[in-house]
């Protein structure tokens, strides 16, 4: 959830503009054991060009565009297949939290939120409910991709080294992407329309209007944009492709193995150094079973906190005799000193907002039920144990990074995908 901007603009992609009502609707392709109807594309293709007439953003032709959105349709509704497949749900009190971090990030009160939304057409139920889906949607990324990651103890052992000489470790980049796939297309073609591309840029062509067009790398509708990044958090072929460039730089062609890639350096910011606050904490799991269903798990926690509370059992000794996080249970479920942001969002939340020597209410993760307890935070410098713990995070994001792009992909040469009628090809 790094950047509302994107949420927003999947919200604009879905609802941006009331479509008029239709006598008939069809189904435009099917995916899986859901649809996508008509109605959603056309949706979508007049929010998009609604919100780009109003950023006075430049779109390719109407066929492009549409190949376009099929395209980002059809992935969204392979991830929120895989939501609902796990049990993901986004409760109200987690939904209302996230409208109001939007509304607060737009300088906005909640009020004024819902009069900017009703002023592009856009009811407030509809907003809520498109939050929730891309939330949804998100969270499931976020729990499927996290098991595909694997970081050794030298790779952070060696990155938290590199760290520690380099004086610009924390120079920021604002890049944008433009991937062209294979797919069995000739090489030296697929690299001369790469040269192309350059040539319009070059020409003065806008490069988010090129990566609409053109790019099928994982932010094609977003113009390419991958935001403020620094070079550890970078899928690597871009890290290893940015050395000295600075703002306005074009870097490519270059070759990865699915195709050839161009960057664009927008801008580039300098060095911070920002002390890392780390909270000690620990928690008691319950996770739902065929015999235990939601509410059961939650009475269970409810209990443990009344033992507590009245003296009856301490929370180590629970943790240690009841909790479902073997790692934790066996130090009576303390977690150790960690940053927040280690955690699924539900969890990081309640770990940054709770009081200290203060239990939670049970609330639910992807995990299962849990009560948390924060037994103390501190400020951290750069010590070893810091950089030690930046240097998995960085590594976390990058490899994160490229395998969110490798499980969309696979996620979807799995599905059954049938486009009918006269809708183009998602390829």
């Amino acid at each position: 959830m790094k950047a509302w901007k994107s949420l927003l603009l999947g919200l604009l992609l879905a609802n941006g503009v009331v479509a008029a009502p239709v006598e008939l609707d069809k189904v435009a392709v099917i995916v899986n054991d859901g649809v996508i109807l008509q109605s959603d594309i056309t949706t979508a293709l007049k929010s998009l060009q609604a919100n780009a007439k109003k950023q006075g953003q430049t779109l390719p032709e109407q066929s492009v565009l549409q190949e376009q959105i099929l395209e980002k349709l059809i992935v969204d509704a392979l991830q929120a297949q895989e939501a609902k497949r796990i049990g993901v749900r986004i409760d109200d009190e987690r939904l209302n939290q996230t409208i109001a971090s939007i509304a607060e990030q737009n300088q906005q009160t909640l009020a004024q939120l819902q009069a900017s939304l009703a002023s592009d057409g856009i009811s407030y139920p509809e907003f809520r409910e498109q939050i929730r889906k891309e939330l949804a949607l998100s969270e499931a990324r976020n729990a499927l991709v996290r098991r595909r990651i694997n970081i050794l103890p030298a790779e952070v052992d060696s990155l938290a080294d590199a760290l520690a000489q380099e004086t610009n470790a924390n120079v920021q980049y604002q890049v944008r992407h433009i991937q062209l796939r294979l797919d069995g297309q000739d090489n030296a073609a697929l690299e001369q329309q790469a040269q192309d591309i350059i040539t319009k840029y070059n020409q003065g062509e806008d490069f988010s209007t090129l990566a609409y067009t053109y790019s099928k790398g994982p932010k094609a509708l977003e113009g390419g944009d991958w935001g403020w990044l620094r070079k550890e958090e970078m899928p690597t072929i871009f890290a290893d492709q940015i050395t000295t460039q600075g703002k306005g730089a074009l870097i490519g062609p270059f070759r990865s193995g699915v195709g050839y890639h161009i960057l664009l350096i927008e801008d580039v910011q300098g060095m911070e150094t920002v002390a890392v606050t780390e909270a000690n904490a620990r928690h008691i799991l319950i996770k739902p079973s065929v015999i235990l269903s939601d509410e059961g798990a939650k009475q269970e926690l409810n209990e443990m906190i009344r033992q507590i509370n009245a003296g009856e059992a301490t929370f180590g000794d629970l943790a240690a005799q009841h909790s479902q996080d073997p790692g934790s249970a066996a130090r009576q479920g303390e977690l150790g000193y960690q940053t927040p942001d280690l955690y699924v969002p539900e969890f990081k939340y309640v770990v940054e907002t709770l009081p200290v020597g203060t239990i939670s209410e049970p609330f639910k993760t992807v995990h299962g039920w849990h009560i948390v307890e924060v037994l103390d935070r501190r400020q951290v410098d750069r010590t070893d144990a810091a950089m030690k713990d930046r240097a998995y995070r960085l590594l976390f994001n990058r490899k994160f990074n490229e395998e969110v792009d490798a499980w969309l992909q696979e996620l979807r040469a799995g599905a059954f995908i049938e486009v009918l009628g006269d809708n183009p090809d998602a390829r």
